[in-house]
């Protein structure tokens, strides 16, 4: 497979979003920013967003709807690779936030949950009923790591509910075809989970107590998975590894990885064009967003 260099010199880019007129946006983590990369390569500022802006997709008001981690330190390890750390020392928390694509206006619709700050969210997916479901990740420092957790919203900025805990990172996060199962990639033990969905913002019993959902994966050696997309079949393309690409999961837990050449942190991928078969694809450590022709066409998200 071949990949195009879309766009480089961005500050961690993270959850691409595929516009109709070829363009793309990315959030930059490291600079709190959301860019839109245009079909020519050139990047204009859209909003300012602060803290450490992550996954991101389209609502049901046309608005785009960002999981902010509330911000990262990075490390410069390689001229070419910079590795995300710690929360900062002016972190206060996580939150959810809207950011109105026609001014670039920003507006903070979740900070907390059930008095709780939310730590690091981190990847988005709206239903076909106009709610979303979304991770949280955690924070953590050379001590401790928090659990993750799953949770459900509305864009009213009135309706938020956690789902399920107990996870180990819980980051990507998609839905199957036709909506009744919910997939989350578990970064830190290379997982892919499985959960049924029985109603907008409810899930079935785990099939076991002690895990979240039913194990479709454990990738090989010590992966570090990240956010994924959903192809129109039903296979699940996850981000993220030791070698930098995209592992392309069934649902049956059969698995292939499409490795990018020279990258070593790729975090995202979403699908666009007028097929749904052009990939867009960032590679957080290199700051680079890559561009390229998809096998399979990817799934259409309920909005866009």
């Amino acid at each position: 497979m071949e990949f195009q260099l879309a766009a480089d010199g961005l500050a961690f880019p993270e959850g691409p979003a595929a516009m109709a007129d070829g363009s793309v946006l990315v959030v930059e983590i490291r600079s709190g920013r959301l860019v839109r990369v245009s079909p020519d390569g050139a990047k204009t500022v859209v909003a300012e967003l602060g803290g450490g802006p992550n996954g991101a997709a389209v609502g049901p008001d046309g608005a785009l709807y960002v999981c902010n981690n509330g911000g990262l330190e990075f490390a410069d390890v390689a001229p070419d690779l910079a590795v995300p750390g710690h929360a900062p020392a002016d972190y206060v928390s996580g939150s959810i936030q809207r950011v109105d694509l026609t001014d670039g206006s920003v507006s903070t619709l979740y900070d907390a949950c059930d008095g709780r700050p939310l730590r690091g969210p981190n990847d988005i997916v709206f239903d076909r009923h106009g709610g979303f479901w979304f991770t949280d990740l955690g924070k953590h420092d050379e001590w401790s790591r928090d659990q993750g957790w799953l949770f459900y919203a509305g864009v009213d900025g009135k309706s938020l509910r956690r789902v399920r805990g107990g996870m180990f990172g819980p980051n990507g996060v998609g839905l199957s075809p036709d909506g009744t199962v919910l997939y989350v990639a578990e970064t830190y033990t290379g997982r892919l989970w499985a959960m049924e969905v029985t109603g907008p913002g409810e899930l079935a019993p785990s099939p076991l107590p002690w895990a979240p959902g039913r194990l479709v994966v454990t990738l090989p050696g010590h992966q570090m998975i990240d956010s994924l997309a959903v192809e129109a079949g039903g296979k699940v393309c996850v981000a993220g590894g030791p070698d930098g690409g995209i592992t392309v999961i069934d649902p049956d837990g059969a698995h292939e990885h499409v490795r990018i050449p020279g990258e070593v942190i790729v975090t995202n991928i979403c699908f666009g064009g007028p097929d749904l078969r052009t990939a867009w694809i960032t590679a957080s450590g290199s700051g680079r967003l890559y561009r390229a022709a998809w096998p399979r066409p990817g799934l259409e998200l309920a909005f866009s």
